[in-house]
């Protein structure tokens, strides 16, 4: 069987902000397929650590891959490419654009991706238990509804990495148990997950769980 290939690579990568080291010379390593948990205080460069692997920011110093992919020269064009065909994006916040529907608003994100095909859109929602909601705007959807609309946007351009910080925060038990489900789905389909969460029934869902704190990996522990 052939070794599994990193997903992610970070090499001593620092991210400072003036004096203040937001993260200091991290060393992580995460394999495709795994699903990791990162976790710690806050304050201690759990979405900054995310923001460097979805390309959203740029470290001051070290060396950040993607799927082997070198981030350091890359341009503003290069970067958004690489989060547009590598890099599923689910936030605490769902980030829906008010006036589109359910579908619409997974659309864009094909639209920005390739071209826009709206059976493979509804595929999607159907996937995440929306099919029927697909014409309702996110004001007309509870707070479990969007999450699960936000993450049909993450999948609908196939993405081999999907990045959660806080998926579950505004949600309620029963929500956030769906959303963990799709999830594990998500896990046994081989897609590598990476979320960030406070919240330790949600971190054990994982394999892995890295702890930080102040911008240090101080704990890599395997679940499962």
């Amino acid at each position: 069987m052939s070794e599994m290939t990193d997903a992610v690579r970070m090499d001593k990568v620092t991210k400072a902000y003036g004096e203040l080291k937001a993260l200091d010379e991290l060393d992580l390593v995460v394999k495709q397929g795994e699903w990791v948990s990162i976790v710690g205080p806050s304050g201690s460069g759990k979405t900054t650590c995310m923001n460097l692997i979805g390309c959203m920011d740029r470290p001051t110093s070290g060396v950040v891959e993607i799927s082997g992919l070198n981030l350091a020269n890359m341009n503003e064009n290069d970067l958004t490419r690489v989060r547009r065909e590598q890099i599923g994006l689910v936030f605490q916040k769902f980030h829906l654009i008010g006036h589109l529907s359910a579908l619409e608003n997974v659309m864009l994100a094909q639209y920005y991706h390739s071209i826009t095909d709206e059976s493979e859109a509804l595929a999607v929602l159907e996937r995440v238990g929306l099919a029927a909601r697909a014409t309702h705007r996110p004001s007309q959807l509870s707070g479990g509804e969007q999450q699960r609309v936000a993450i049909a946007r993450a999948l609908i351009n196939q993405p081999p990495l999907i990045l959660a910080d806080e998926p579950t925060g505004n949600l309620d038990a029963a929500n956030a148990a769906a959303v963990l489900e799709l999830f594990a789905e998500l896990h046994t389909q081989g897609v590598t997950l990476i979320v960030v969460t406070h919240d330790p029934s949600v971190a054990a869902r994982g394999t892995r769980e890295i702890v930080l704190d102040h911008g240090t990996l101080v704990r890599d522990s395997v679940l499962r």
